[in-house]
């Protein structure tokens, strides 16, 4: 354990469980912390995290009892929860921050890598801050210290800013995590590499009832032709808006081909395939779903609100968003807290480009100069 890095993890859910668990795979030691407490109630009480599935460790991570602890004990900071409490642990983690250490957001949503490099600028901090495009595991928690993990990803998007920081950003993850990562061409990229909220939209709509009777049910079998032939058109608005901004992303074939191992083929025959392989999951058994909760206000807002800047309106992601408002009685829009308070309606599409290269707004770069 001589070259075992220390790594806290802001979560305690499946991404998080799994990412402590591939961790200590790979011979580091991960420290987990629940922002509600209730996450590592067993953990802390002695119970040892057990992955099985794909992964199959047993393992004792470190629990910090608040933010403060894990970010004083660590040398590298994971963001590893819904994005629904991304600028919670955020606004947490910001004050306790120290120039050496570096910050991984897994996966990346709404830009919160622009909003916590925000917070930092204003301490006098610039630290590599790393946008996963999406996780480095799929899961899901079993119980309060048991994950079972599906699938760990052979490649993963990344970026960094600031974009000088890359290098050193790019090696901590490999040796993290192994050489599994694809660094891309800024935080729009990555943004718009993140293709959970529009899949799991299309899942959602067309399986919600299942979800609100908690049935148990086949993710993968249930992408069928017309499930598949949506997905796929809600990729084409998404790559449409990529190409406005000259980005190069990866297609939602490539998506499923790189991350379920399965042949090229349309949408709903993959996920068929990924079935029959035992690979497709278990879809979610309640409507308070973060394919919901958290990918439609933190996921799908942002690409309606790039196709808007970028002239490619993503009118399916737009009708989505209407759509589950109206099932869930909910402003989805106005619960993405990331974005409302980077005022991103205000912002041009210049000042975004240079964010997601700097990190830093427009005006936080000009208030930051003499």
């Amino acid at each position: 354990m001589s070259n075992a890095i220390k790594v806290g993890i802001a979560g305690a859910g499946s991404i998080a469980f799994g990412t402590a668990a591939l961790l200590c795979e790979n011979g580091h030691d991960p420290m987990l912390w629940s922002p509600s407490g209730e996450g590592t109630k067993e953990l802390a009480g002695g119970a040892q995290l057990k992955a099985v599935g794909t992964l199959e460790v047993t393992c004792a991570p470190r629990i910090a009892e608040d933010a403060a602890t894990l970010a004083r004990d660590n040398d590298v900071l994971i963001i590893a929860l819904p994005g629904y409490g991304h600028k919670t642990v955020l606004d947490a983690l910001a004050p306790h921050i120290r120039n050496g250490q570096q910050v991984i957001i897994s996966s990346h949503m709404s830009l919160g890598a622009v909003y916590l490099a925000g917070l930092l600028e204003a301490r006098g901090l610039a630290v590599p801050i790393t946008a996963w495009g999406t996780t480095a595991i799929t899961g899901r928690r079993q119980s309060g210290a048991e994950v079972r993990v599906n699938t760990v990803r052979k490649l993963i998007d990344l970026c960094t800013v600031p974009e000088e920081m890359s290098g050193e950003a790019l090696e901590l993850c490999k040796s993290l995590f192994g050489d599994r990562f694809q660094p891309r061409d800024g935080l729009l990229a990555i943004s718009l590499s993140n293709l959970n909220p529009q899949n799991h939209m299309g899942i959602a709509l067309g399986n919600m009832t299942r979800m609100e009777r908690g049935e148990t049910w086949s993710q993968g079998q249930n992408v069928t032709p017309n499930v598949g032939r949506l997905l796929e058109e809600l990729d084409k608005e998404r790559l449409a808006i990529a190409e406005a901004l000259g980005l190069q992303v990866r297609t939602i074939f490539e998506h499923f081909h790189l991350s379920f191992h399965v042949p090229v083929a349309s949408i709903s025959e993959m996920n068929q395939e990924m079935h029959e392989q035992g690979n497709g999951g278990t879809g979610p058994a309640t409507a308070d779903s973060r394919y919901v909760t958290e990918d439609v206000p933190y996921g799908l807002a942002l690409t309606v609100a790039l196709g808007d800047l970028t002239g490619r309106p993503a009118e399916l992601h737009r009708a989505g968003i209407r759509i589950f408002s109206a099932m869930y009685g909910r402003d989805f829009i106005a619960e993405n807290e990331l974005l409302n308070a980077l005022d991103l309606d205000s912002t041009t599409l210049d000042a975004l480009r240079q964010a997601a290269r700097t990190g830093l707004l427009q005006e936080r770069v000009a208030e930051a100069m003499p």
